[in-house]
């Protein structure tokens, strides 16, 4: 059967593909655009099999939209102000986005790619596909776009004695599918895991009146940051500190300056007092949210306390959005927290390291995701190309110029000298990609190997972690259009090479607490990084009016509106 032939194929129907859809056919409206989802149903990390109870965004209404595609108005979902927006809103605001745009009728769901051939000549790529019935059949795409993201791949750890465990291993990305059985017969559960997703699973449970144990490895990186809506002693509004120019001054950034603000980020990081100041601003909000929280009031609530300092931390920032005060469930006893290693698993029991255990109806997992994606990439012999694409890997040997990479890192940022002292007894998880993988992604831009950046066929979208999720997301999305259609010049090989260096190495210096070292992963970087991607495409970097309010004000989806129209009338 001769292969489906396309303009453009994009893997993954979430925030990032949706939106690259759209943009594309507003640049190229007549292109033939084709969305594959492995998956029954559109939204990716939000499809509907991921919506568990009481699942609700760490982002209020306003902050969580795409900027022509507002939450309220005609596209209102009844979410009040100040309200979290709950997963199964997001669901069906995306499906609304598409349905609307015409997106929708470009998505087969159920589709899943497996492998991605290239063809000589910068020709494109030709998919391998299996489809709901089983069935293989081939796409041939002049361009690709990659957007599964990393949170695509759900990802259990190889548990000793799982087979005789007797009861669902159930990891948090498939909780809906067993929630109302367990929700309704279960009377113990135990949580994996300390993410956000835990903290999730834990008041779901205890609040339906079921004792959860819940246990944090020992040998992991510990609880993760969990901030009220509102901190410091002003009460800000989190969401929108971390996209407040004035705030993003004080987190050392290798793109920062591409906001045009060189003077503050030279005070703050290149001086002893603006290191000084930003050490104290840091402590002050890290010390602001331990305080509110009350960790040290009582000795369970004491074992949440976060083990890295929060200027070392990236998206792994969460925020209480529960109904009730989440640490009450653990003062009384209804949820038990263990900072204990899991050695072995019986009939519905979890066994620890120490010789204690605990009994289960379920053992749910926050165990992350594999952020590698899951299809193969091959060259035009049908040879593994994945290195070359700059996917994570596992290679032999220091990294080609990483000292000279990591002196310039230090030395425009002293700050970073100072690692903070992380988990003496951190280990990786059996089976996962931490121990299978020691390089990681190597994309210029985030988005684009640099061995196939004159080829113009292939990207990658939304590999990136950050809490400002459709804002990069809109910004990615014109960048890589522009990019696809050659509408955008490229630096020299050598430029291309340095900053793909810089920005890939970075992570691992400034988020030691995060996965920086694995993939970009920030969180008040977020706003610098559109910045720099729209000064490569030679668009207004500085979108609000005067000099105060671009310094004072925080960023949102808001003022982004109207991006592809400002781009394309410099291109008519």
């Amino acid at each position: 059967m001769a292969a489906e032939k396309t303009d453009l194929v994009i893997i993954g129907a979430g925030w990032h593909g949706l939106i690259t859809a759209k943009t594309y056919l507003e640049v190229n409206p007549s292109a033939n655009v084709l969305i594959l989802d492995k998956v029954a149903t559109i939204g990716g990390v939000w499809a509907e099999h991921r919506l568990y109870p009481g699942l609700k965004t760490n982002n209020m209404l306003g902050t969580y939209e795409y900027s022509e595609f507002p939450m309220t108005g005609d596209n209102a979902f009844g979410i009040k102000p100040g309200e979290h927006i709950p997963g199964d809103v997001v669901h069906s605001y995306l499906e609304r986005f598409a349905e609307t745009q015409g997106i929708l009728k470009l998505c087969r769901f159920s589709e899943d790619v497996h492998t991605a051939r290239k063809l000589e000549n910068a020709q494109g790529w030709i998919l391998s596909v299996t489809n709901s019935a089983r069935e293989s059949y081939q796409i041939t795409t002049q361009k690709l776009v990659v957007a599964t993201g990393l949170t695509s791949e759900m990802f259990i750890p190889e548990f000793v004695g799982a087979k005789e465990f007797e009861a669902p291993i159930v990891h948090c990305g498939d909780l809906h599918q067993h929630s109302d059985k367990l929700l309704s017969t279960a009377d113990n559960v135990v949580v994996f895991g300390g993410t956000k997703s835990a903290w999730d699973a834990a008041y779901a449970f205890a609040k339906k009146g079921i004792h959860v144990d819940w246990v944090i490895r020992e040998s992991g990186h510990g609880p993760c940051w969990m901030s009220p809506p509102y901190v410091t002693p002003l009460k800000k509004w989190l969401e929108k500190l971390v996209t407040t120019r004035f705030l993003t001054w004080f987190s050392p950034c290798i793109w920062g300056e591409s906001d045009g603000f060189k003077f503050p980020r030279w005070l703050l990081h290149r001086t002893v007092l603006g290191r000084a100041i930003t050490r104290t601003f840091w402590w002050i909000l890290g010390n602001d949210v331990i305080s509110l929280n009350g960790y040290n009031n009582h000795p369970e609530t004491a074992k949440l306390k976060p083990w890295i300092p929060a200027f070392w931390i990236a998206a792994g920032l969460s925020i209480l959005n529960y109904p009730t005060d989440f640490f009450d469930l653990v003062r009384e006893g209804r949820i038990s927290v263990h900072i204990r290693d899991v050695a072995t698993l019986s009939a519905k029991t979890v066994h620890f390291s120490s010789g204690e255990s605990v009994s289960a109806n379920a053992l749910i997992c926050s165990t992350g995701w594999k952020y590698r994606p899951a299809m193969s990439f091959l060259d035009t012999d049908g040879k593994r190309i994945d290195t070359d694409l700059g996917m994570p890997h596992h290679a032999e040997g220091e990294i080609a110029g990483v000292e000279k990479t990591d002196k310039e890192i230090l030395s425009r940022f002293p700050i970073l000298r100072k690692q903070p002292q992380l988990n003496p007894k951190l280990t990786s998880l059996p089976g996962s990609e931490e121990r299978e993988y020691n390089r990681s992604f190597r994309l210029y831009r985030f988005m684009v190997p640099p061995a196939l950046i004159h080829d113009h066929s292939i990207v990658f979208n939304g590999m990136i972690q950050t809490i400002s999720t459709p804002i990069v997301a809109q910004a990615q999305a014109l960048w890589l259009t522009a990019y696809l259609g050659k509408k955008m010049k490229v630096p020299e090989d050598a430029v291309v090479e340095r900053e793909t260096d810089l920005h890939t190495r970075f992570g691992k210096w400034r988020y030691a607490g995060g996965y920086g070292a694995k993939y970009p992963d920030f969180v008040f970087d977020a706003v610098p990084y559109v910045d720099m991607l729209l000064k490569d495409l030679d668009l207004n970097v500085h979108r609000k009016r005067g000099t105060i309010s671009e310094c004072f004000e925080p960023y949102g989806p808001s003022d982004y509106v109207g991006l592809v129209s400002e781009w394309k009338k410099k291109h008519e």
